[in-house]
């Protein structure tokens, strides 16, 4: 057995190389999440990749390009094990380190694996190929692919239950997984085209002539696009806004990981906002400096006392 840090549970070697493999997973497969969590604790750190890596294998197989059929049979299987999970039922020696990882979390933070169930969920509206006629039909996709995330990253963070808005603190972080899943909707937005699907509401797209879709690098003749992307990037912002409140209620290496990876994507949208036909072209990316920037900015606790500053003022 072995200490990450002094004081913190030991962990044995099958259970350090299982963080290990969801680590590297998430290193190469989510920079921006990699980048926002590798300043939390090991063993949050830890918890965080693996949760990560489950979602991962989740979405890989809604991107895969396997029949409608096999997707809903695979995603089924994974719930099964999250199942097993969840009944403590995966030993440190089975043969999927996802899972081995997943279940030392799940014993170490009080994590709702029920949030990953509704990962399935939106995944599975994925295979099926839904479409959104309104954002409240959209925000349901939303909830259940980001929303429920942010709800079990928090349980790895944990909250200060004194501080005042403490009791929201979940929806708090809800309202931010769905802030970064629009910004991931408008940066996607050609890349989904090509992939068959589309997620802005019906109803935004005909305001804005846009109906016909998103399948060249410029948009579609006669729309007002860059109206579209300034209406939904005013959205994403709304939620930001509200979302941001979960930062004074974290303890300050939690709410420097949150900052980060939300930061990085205020930057993403602010980009966007100023070039909205970019993403017809190609992803929208920050290079690293600004990355490190974000991170600095995060871990001095800037952008928590701000939104304290904000909230009394309110209160006021």
């Amino acid at each position: 057995m072995s200490r990450n840090v002094e004081g913190q549970t030991p962990v044995s070697a099958p259970v350090l190389a299982a963080y290990s493999y969801c680590e590297a997973v998430t290193g190469q497969q989510a920079r921006n999440f990699a980048y926002g969590i590798r300043l939390l604790p090991t063993d949050k750190r830890q918890a965080m990749s693996a949760l990560y890596a489950f979602s991962r294998r989740v979405d890989d197989i809604g991107d895969g390009t396997l029949a409608p059929e096999a997707k809903q049979a695979r995603l089924e299987d994974t719930r099964a094990l999250l199942d097993r999970v969840r009944k403590g039922e995966v030993d440190e020696d089975d043969t999927d380190p996802v899972a081995v990882a997943l279940t030392d979390a799940a014993r170490r933070f009080p994590i709702p694996l029920g949030g990953l169930d509704e990962l399935i969920d939106g995944v599975l509206m994925d295979v099926r190929g839904d479409t959104y006629e309104t954002w409240d039909d959209l925000k349901v996709y939303c909830r259940c692919v980001a929303g429920a995330i942010g709800r079990v990253s928090l349980s790895v963070f944990g909250s200060g239950t004194g501080a005042p808005g403490a009791e929201r603190a979940a929806e708090y972080a809800d309202t931010l997984g769905l802030a970064l899943q629009l910004t991931n909707i408008l940066r996607d937005v050609r890349e989904d085209a090509g992939n068959g699907r589309t997620y802005l509401p019906a109803d935004d797209l005909a305001k804005f002539g846009c109906s016909t879709g998103f399948h060249s690098a410029t948009p579609p003749a006669g729309s007002d696009f860059a109206g579209l992307v300034h209406f939904e990037v005013r959205r994403a912002r709304a939620l930001f806004a509200e979302g941001y409140r979960l930062l004074p209620l974290l303890d300050r290496r939690s709410g420097a990981c949150v900052a980060a990876m939300a930061g990085i994507y205020r930057r993403l949208l602010d980009r966007i906002e100023r070039d909205p036909e970019a993403v017809l072209r190609g992803r929208v990316s920050l290079p690293g400096h600004e990355k490190a920037y974000v991170a600095v900015r995060g871990l001095s606790g800037l952008d928590a006392r701000h939104i304290s500053r904000q909230a009394v003022r309110r209160r006021g």
